[in-house]
């Protein structure tokens, strides 16, 4: 008897604290609902006057409206739907198809993109930019350095400039002033070496035995003489050589 006794008054504690837990479970869903109404009702107290100023603004758009647009405007506006529908179906139809060839195209501009800033770093490593800026130094110190009578004059003669540029860009040209070039230059490394008094006029004479030295003065000689003939006046465009005159001569026989 006294076993049982304590046994169910443990059982008896149990379920009082498990009730208790229950109310107090209760009693905080009451609180919390209690606090949504309350908030509920803030925000319905709040919103009413917005939402009377919103229905009055509207009603009087809607009547405002009403007096300016009939039934009949509604019906003419269902009936250009109707009648552009097909036309507006192509065009979304046309859309969908740009985007999709837009969203295939999106992966080639973007390699496309790549290689190109790829390419413009290297050309900046190579200098490109900064030859094109200096390059921009140069134009501007010669538009500001020639008059305009000046670029008339340069193209009254361009042809004749392209003329005697492209003369002077010819293989035997060329090599001729290429030769010059290294005369000048060892001459520049002799006079190092020359004495400082001016040679006489016998050794000028021995030096006149040299075949190369007559060489030179006969050709410097018959390059006078044939600058000497050329008449004033706009140049021909080719000069007729000695041998192409006797090939002229000859043809002519």
């Amino acid at each position: 008897m006294t076993t049982a006794a304590p046994a169910r008054s443990e059982e008896l504690e149990a379920k009082i604290d498990a009730l208790t837990e229950q109310v107090a479970f209760l009693a905080a869903e009451a609180h919390e609902a209690r606090r949504r109404r309350e908030v509920w009702a803030e925000l319905q107290e709040d919103a009413m006057p917005i939402a009377g100023d919103v229905l009055e603004v509207v009603s009087k758009e809607l009547d405002e409206l009403s007096a300016d647009v009939q039934i009949s405007d509604f019906t003419d506006l269902l009936r250009r739907l109707v009648r552009v529908a097909p036309i507006l179906d192509s065009g979304l139809r046309y859309l969908e198809m740009f985007s999709e060839l837009f969203e295939d195209m999106m992966p080639l501009t973007e390699h496309a993109m790549d290689v190109a800033t790829d390419r413009l770093v290297t050309l900046d490593k190579k200098g490109y930019f900064t030859f094109a800026k200096s390059g921009l130094h140069v134009v501007d110190r010669v538009v500001t350095g020639f008059s305009e009578e000046d670029v008339e004059a340069l193209g009254d003669n361009v042809v004749l400039i392209l003329e005697t540029v492209k003369e002077m860009t010819q293989p035997e040209v060329m090599a001729v002033l290429y030769r010059m070039i290294e005369a000048v230059q060892r001459q520049q490394q002799h006079m190092a070496e020359e004495p400082e008094d001016a040679p006489s006029l016998f050794s000028l004479a021995r030096k006149m035995r040299d075949p190369e030295i007559r060489r030179g003065m006969g050709r410097a000689l018959n390059t006078l003489r044939a600058v000497s003939e050329v008449e004033t006046g706009p140049p021909r465009k080719f000069v007729v050589t000695h041998d192409q005159s006797e090939d002229q001569n000859a043809g002519g026989k």
